[in-house]
């Protein structure tokens, strides 16, 4: 496989969802089974929306939220299993990085259960003071 052969695209608008839903299914345990309507409001939702294209397979995906300023977070990173160890993933990130949505931010997060490595090699760091979540059933108590 030529990694050449490979363009990256920074427009939401050029991610064919159903590409994107079988590229997670494969290669991404932590969101298998996304539906297209909830990929859609995601998607939408992000920027910058990176994608990687070999001819007219999905074979890479990140997408970020940002306020240009202060704070943003990295999300679903993924490439597609049999294009791994290519460098496909960090171009990913490097391009959500560079975008202008992101190039000014002061802080940049993200979460990951098993790439602590490769986000390190990038320049992130392990923050153990500042991570918190609030999942979906915690916020339903605090409103009854």
């Amino acid at each position: 496989m030529e990694v050449q052969s490979i363009r990256f695209c920074d427009r939401s608008a050029n991610v064919d969802l159903y590409k994107l839903q079988a590229l997670l299914n494969k290669s991404a345990f932590w969101a298998i089974d996304r539906r297209i309507e909830d990929l859609r409001i995601a998607v939408d939702r992000s920027e910058p929306v990176v994608s990687a294209w070999d001819e007219e397979k999905l074979v890479g995906f990140a997408r970020a939220n940002s306020d240009g300023v202060y704070r943003a977070t990295i999300f679903d990173v993924v490439v597609d299993c049999d294009y791994q160890r290519l460098g496909l993933g960090r171009k990913l990130v490097e391009t959500v990085l560079a975008h202008p949505c992101m190039s000014r931010v002061e802080r940049i997060y993200l979460t990951t259960t098993h790439q602590q490595s490769f986000y390190e090699r990038l320049g992130f760091v392990t923050n153990d003071s500042t991570t918190m979540r609030l999942d979906v059933a915690n916020r339903l108590k605090i409103h009854q």
